[in-house]
């Protein structure tokens, strides 16, 4: 990354790389209160896959969670070394979104200035999404990253082709689909900038074209190819990319049953509330997407790239969400530095403190989701689950022989990581417990089928219930109610957001 001057109402007041701005300011923005809201459910199957051991982590990439084994395994090295506090689990995605915003800035520098790309990595730092993303531990702010690398070196490949540049963009763009399969839709931006670079050059203008074509020269260096054979070397550049993740990608598609049960198919109302979802605010969602489209508009040409790399993800994967169920707003956080490249691009057209202004103007239009998004990470945030002052409760007031029994026990609250996160080594024994996660190779475990022989002996358990329930025992279906009705009573009932902890005693 280059030292660029940075010029502000005319004159050279200090020359830093144009990276570093955007980069700082991201970082002091996403480490505010990187540990204030308690992990949520996402987080907990993160910390719950991280944590295991190889083996295990395996097993799970086998059984329901490949396309995110690899993330996982990253984590697991990273928790070796710093710990499983949350913010050692949230810090890499800080320190992530931080690249990307130093890496848009220097994208933007490629195709437009200087000052296209502090704006845009400038606006990119001030989004609520930028700090929701960046303060979860789950890997759309390291897809982010790799995104605008895979795109920024794909543009160096591009005017210098060099072998060298070819090999960093297929390295980049095979660890962008190693970390989430969907961002590869980002490929078909890829091949628009290839093709249009190749319909663009015209040999003739090339002064050394003849005679240096595909070899290298006297010293050494290898010299552009003839630009016909750009697409050439960009498709050899993909092959990697499909040996490592086409098995993932297959691994992946024959769990998508369990995996992604919960979403829906898409809607056409869902394009419109993308931006929204994307930057975790209506009101600078529409902000940005109204300066990225003046932006394209007034940019011409040069925009094709970053519009493309908007346009064709969402559009790949709404199409695709209509026949499966795919659409996850959140799958398309990584388009939005192409956005904000587009809103750099149309702030260029005023001076340069009214382009600060709006961007200070976003930033406080989104002071009311970053302050709650720092409250809860949960959406939607009437969902939030208070793990951590149930496990509170539970220390405070647990004896030695207690039980403690989940119900669910097999939903996506993991109600039961949450207390393990929270109370470690001091949870109550698990009753119920036949097979723990890790055994499964799930994120769920396995609860015996006999649930009154395994409560035998039992004098308290701590029930732990999903949602608001004034009667906790009527709310426990099947044996494992019944079970608990017949032998035990509610002693004290602690509503929570999100569930109903009581404690129950046996039957005199």
């Amino acid at each position: 990354m280059v030292g660029i001057g940075v010029r502000l109402s005319g004159g050279r007041l200090r020359s830093v790389p144009v990276w570093l701005v955007p980069a700082t300011v991201t970082l002091l923005v996403t480490l505010v209160g990187l540990d204030t809201a308690q992990l949520w459910r996402d987080e907990l199957a993160t910390w719950s896959a991280a944590t295991r051991g190889l083996g295990g982590l395996f097993r799970l990439a086998g059984t329901i969670d490949a396309a995110t084994g690899p993330y996982y395994l990253f984590m697991h090295a990273w928790l070796a070394s710093a710990g499983d506090s949350v913010a050692a689990l949230r810090l890499p995605s800080a320190l992530a979104m931080a690249a990307t915003a130093g890496l848009t800035a220097v994208l933007g520098h490629r195709l437009w200035d200087t000052r296209v790309g502090t704006l845009a990595g400038l606006l990119f730092a001030v989004l609520p999404g930028t700090s929701r993303y960046g303060q979860e531990a789950r890997p759309y702010a390291l897809v982010s990253a790799l995104a605008v690398l895979s795109t920024l070196l794909l543009v160096d490949a591009l005017r210098r082709r060099t072998r060298r540049r070819w090999i960093g963009y297929a390295a980049a763009t095979t660890a962008l689909g190693l970390t989430h399969l969907v961002a590869l839709t980002l490929l078909a931006a890829h091949a628009v900038a290839v093709l249009t670079t190749t319909i663009r050059a015209d040999p003739a203008t090339d002064a050394d074209a003849e005679g240096r074509r595909d070899r290298p020269s006297d010293s050494g260096k290898w010299q552009s190819p003839a630009p016909g054979r750009v697409v050439g070397y960009w498709l050899a550049a993909l092959v990697p990319v499909a040996v490592a993740v086409v098995p993932l990608a297959l691994t992946a598609g024959g769990q998508r049953g369990r995996q992604l049960d919960w979403v829906d198919a898409a809607r056409p109302g869902d394009l419109a509330a993308l931006a929204g979802g994307v930057a975790q605010s209506g009101v600078v969602g529409g902000v940005l997407v109204g300066l990225a489209a003046l932006g394209a508009a007034r940019a011409g040409r040069r925009a094709l790239l970053p519009l493309s790399s908007v346009l064709a993800p969402v559009l790949l994967l709404f199409l695709a969400g209509l026949v499966v169920p795919l659409w996850v707003p959140r799958y398309l956080v990584f388009v939005v530095p192409f956005g904000c490249l587009l809103a750099g691009a149309a702030l260029t057209s005023v001076r340069l403190p009214a382009a600060l202004a709006v961007v200070a103007l976003a930033g406080l239009l989104g002071l009311p989701e970053q302050a709650a998004l720092r409250r809860t990470h949960e959406w939607p945030r009437t969902a939030t689950v208070d793990y951590r002052a149930t496990a509170g409760i539970i220390a405070a007031s647990r004896r030695p022989g207690d039980a403690v029994v989940y119900s669910p026990r097999d939903s996506w609250l993991f109600l039961d990581l949450g207390l393990r996160y929270h109370l470690g080594g001091r949870v109550p024994r698990d009753a119920l417990l036949a097979e723990g996660q890790e055994g499964r190779g799930d994120l769920w475990a396995a609860e015996c089928d006999r649930p009154a022989e395994c409560l035998a002996g039992v004098d308290r358990v701590w029930l732990v219930l999903a949602g608001r329930s004034s009667d906790p025992l009527a709310a426990v279906p099947g044996a494992k109610g019944d079970a608990l009705r017949d032998r035990f009573t509610v002693t004290e009932v602690w509503p929570r957001a999100g569930l109903t902890l009581a404690l129950l005693t046996r039957h005199g």
